[in-house]
């Protein structure tokens, strides 16, 4: 299990920062998992971040630990992933996700895996780069 996830599960909502037009938008998320060593976080096609990150996958993750100065921010890429057993994955891992979607092949159930990432970590207030 990889720093960043470890830190984001315990952050428990973290967000997502997208490219809308020429303005940052960011949004609350708690959906991620990690599989196969990558992060993935979902979301629904029918929402303005799905278009943000389609057509710009650049995107910005950042969370701060309840009840502490520790934060990390991810810097990233996100890439639609089409897969069920991916899709399978995500719902195993968020429970939660199961009372807003209808399975794995619901049309509107949009899954990126994220890439190209670079994290930085801040616990004590010591920065640091973590995988």
């Amino acid at each position: 299990m990889s720093k960043t996830y470890e830190f984001l599960k315990e952050c428990g909502v973290f967000f997502l920062t997208t490219v809308n037009e020429d303005a940052p938008a960011t949004r609350p998320f708690g959906a991620v998992m990690e599989l196969e060593g990558a992060l993935f976080v979902s979301t629904s096609n029918t929402k303005d971040v799905y278009f943000q990150m389609k057509k710009n996958p650049n995107i910005q993750i950042a969370a701060l630990k309840n009840g502490t100065r520790d934060w990390i921010r991810v810097n990233a890429k996100a890439e639609e992933v089409f897969e069920e057993r991916y899709k399978l994955a995500m719902l195993d891992a968020c429970p939660p996700l199961k009372n807003m979607v209808q399975g794995a092949n619901w049309d509107a159930f949009a899954l990126f895996k994220i890439s190209d990432k670079k994290s930085f970590l801040s616990i004590n207030d010591i920065v640091g780069e973590v995988d």
